[in-house]
């Protein structure tokens, strides 16, 4: 409702990046619907341009690269979707990297939408999905073979089919945890209840996010810290963590690389600078 001006899109995308740049952030995804901002005259691709002017301000000034991942919305409409699928693919290559369907999940099916998932791959752009958070692991099968999911936001409940459990390890689909989120929407009734644990140790490719930090009241930095010590991860366990968000980065694979590259020397450095390999575990 207060966002339907240009520069006060451009402002929050700025800030956006500066904060997470403030939590030690390399690389930022952000996700929104464009047709929520254009009740005053902006165009969808308005709306984009704006974001993207505040990306890159941020960007010049912190040197933390972001990316864009239109959204459609479930409850909205198919055809809405088809029309947000047109204006990711119109960004593509400009700041865009991908294509993701959110809202509710029962009564509105992702395999509705799928026309504009076909729109997206079509034009081979990534997609990522919500899916098995508020409704169960047949949310995550439609978003993956109806839609062609290359990432799965929430998975919460895939533990509930081991079968599809099995397919989403084996091709390694990221799944975008929320765990502050998760509990706010009843979906876990605690952190400590959350399978983040489980996932990690079956080897799944897991992520962590903060879905909406107004709503959570929470920044990457603070999901982390609750992650670690709600599970007691240790240092190898945090560090996969992270790395896996590298991993699924909606980048180029050489980017990619430099960035995990990067990533895993920065680890060691920090191992080397405190000691931390020379530590006993009590």
């Amino acid at each position: 409702e207060v966002l339907q001006r240009a520069d006060d899109l451009a402002r929050v995308a700025r800030e956006t990046v500066e904060d997470a740049a403030a939590d030690g952030c390399w690389y930022l995804e952000v996700r929104f619907c464009p047709l929520r901002h254009v009740n005053e005259g902006l165009t969808p691709d308005d709306v984009v341009t704006a974001v993207r002017r505040g990306l890159d301000e941020a960007t010049a000034t912190t040197g933390v690269q972001a990316g864009i991942i239109v959204t459609g919305i479930r409850t909205i409409s198919p055809d809405a979707s088809m029309q947000l699928a047109e204006v990711a693919v119109r960004w593509k290559g400009r700041g865009v990297v991908g294509f993701d369907l959110a809202g509710t999940e029962r009564d509105f099916p992702a395999k509705d939408h799928r026309e504009a998932f076909y729109h997206i791959m079509n034009h081979n752009l990534a997609a990522t999905i919500h899916a098995g958070e508020g409704f169960g692991p047949e949310s995550i099968h439609q978003a993956l073979h109806y839609c062609g999911a290359n990432r799965i936001g929430h998975g919460t409940r895939l533990h509930e089919d081991q079968d599809l459990l099995a397919y989403v390890n084996d091709l390694r689909i990221p799944l975008e945890l929320c765990l502050t989120s998760n509990v706010l929407t009843g979906v876990v009734p605690s952190v400590g209840e959350h399978p983040l644990r489980r996932y990690l140790e079956l080897g799944l490719r897991v992520t962590l996010n903060t879905d909406n930090t107004l709503f959570a009241r929470t920044s990457l930095l603070s999901e982390l810290r609750r992650a670690v010590d709600a599970f007691d991860l240790n240092l190898l366990e945090t560090e996969t963590l992270l790395l896996n968000g590298f991993k699924s980065a909606f980048l180029p694979q050489a980017v990619k690389a430099d960035l995990i590259r990067e990533a895993a020397g920065a680890f060691l450095s920090l191992r080397d600078k405190f000691g931390l390999d020379e530590l006993e575990v009590v």
